[in-house]
């Protein structure tokens, strides 16, 4: 059976993409900015030391998180998200993304097997957190082909056979090895053949032509026939089913072998036939008889496989011709 191949997998295409390092200088105005890492960035004109290290942040780059000002350097030490791809922290001068409780560099979030930067773009979350394009989760999912084992995607025509699904062009014949695709084929166990290749291989051969039996026939004699080749040798209609005869490889219906083949009985002057009554013939002297016809010419007494003479080119039974 021929279909098309199922819908493409639906992925998952909600992230935020923010800024993990948008860094300000101290100076006089002040300017608050949430980033998707809880913290804070901005100028001010009071003065302000790093949380760890000590240093004067004025007219530095600084990070302020849960209220806490640090220096860019202690903040890629302290407080940055770790990347889960590379494992490495996401610097306060870094592009951060995340999603579910996971981050990433920007460099870094791209699909597991193809590597194509998946920023903006529609991913799936995996085993192990690793995250996939939606063109390699399609084909991932996808059922794959018995034939050349790709993964059959959407768009893609297959045959399907018991629970079995190959791509259309990878469904072949065993034998001759050309696409059987949506044509008919004849399964052999793990085997598939088209319908010429089955005839040669396995159909059985006509007794008269030769040539593979694909459907119907007759068997006569432990031999296989076509019913078109199995007729009768005079008027050439077809005998199966009907009652005929063989004379020395040759078949005839009933009305030819009456007609053209069947001795004539010297009693009646009918043909001698094993059809029906008069089965049994008595030959004498280049002459045939039913045996029923076979007789006494005076007393009609039946003389078959009795004593008999002949007188005057007439048959007498052994009393009669004293009589005469």
């Amino acid at each position: 059976m021929l279909s098309k191949g199922a819908a493409p997998y639906q992925p998952v295409n909600s992230i935020t993409c923010g800024a993990a390092g948008d860094i300000g200088l101290l100076a006089m105005a002040f300017h608050r900015h949430t980033g998707p890492g809880s913290y804070t960035v901005g100028t001010m004109s009071e003065r302000f030391d790093c949380h760890y290290c000590r240093d004067p942040l004025q007219g530095k780059k600084y990070v302020q998180k849960e209220g806490r000002h640090c220096c860019v350097k202690c903040f890629d030490k302290f407080c940055a998200n770790t990347c889960i791809e590379c494992k490495k922290p996401i610097g306060a001068d870094s592009k951060e993304l995340h999603f579910k409780n996971r981050y990433w560099h920007d460099s870094c979030f791209r699909c597991f097997k193809c590597y194509t930067s998946l920023v903006n773009e529609p991913f799936m979350l995996r085993e192990n957190n690793k995250v996939w394009c939606s063109n390699c989760t399609a084909a991932e999912d996808a059922p794959r082909c018995k034939g050349c084992f790709k993964p059959i995607i959407a768009g893609d025509q297959n045959v399907e056979y018991k629970k079995m699904v190959w791509h259309k062009d990878c469904f072949t014949c065993s034998q001759c090895k050309q696409v059987i695709g949506s044509g008919s084929f004849f399964p052999k166990g793990d085997d598939f053949y088209c319908v010429s290749c089955h005839e040669h291989k396995f159909a059985k051969t006509c007794a008269k032509c030769k040539n593979p039996i694909t459907s119907g026939g007759l068997t006569y004699q432990e031999q296989p026939w076509h019913s078109e080749c199995f007729i009768c040798s005079n008027c050439k209609k077809q005998l199966g089913g009907k009652r005929f005869t063989a004379v020395e490889d040759q078949f005839y219906c009933v009305e030819c072998y009456k007609e053209c083949v069947a001795k004539k009985c010297a009693g009646c002057k009918n043909p001698i036939t094993g059809f029906g009554r008069g089965t049994s013939v008595v030959n004498y002297e280049d002459e045939s008889w039913h045996d029923y016809c076979f007789k006494c010419t005076k007393c009609a007494r039946g003389l078959a496989n009795k004593r008999f003479v002949c007188h005057n080119g007439k048959i007498y039974c052994a009393e009669c011709p004293k009589r005469l």
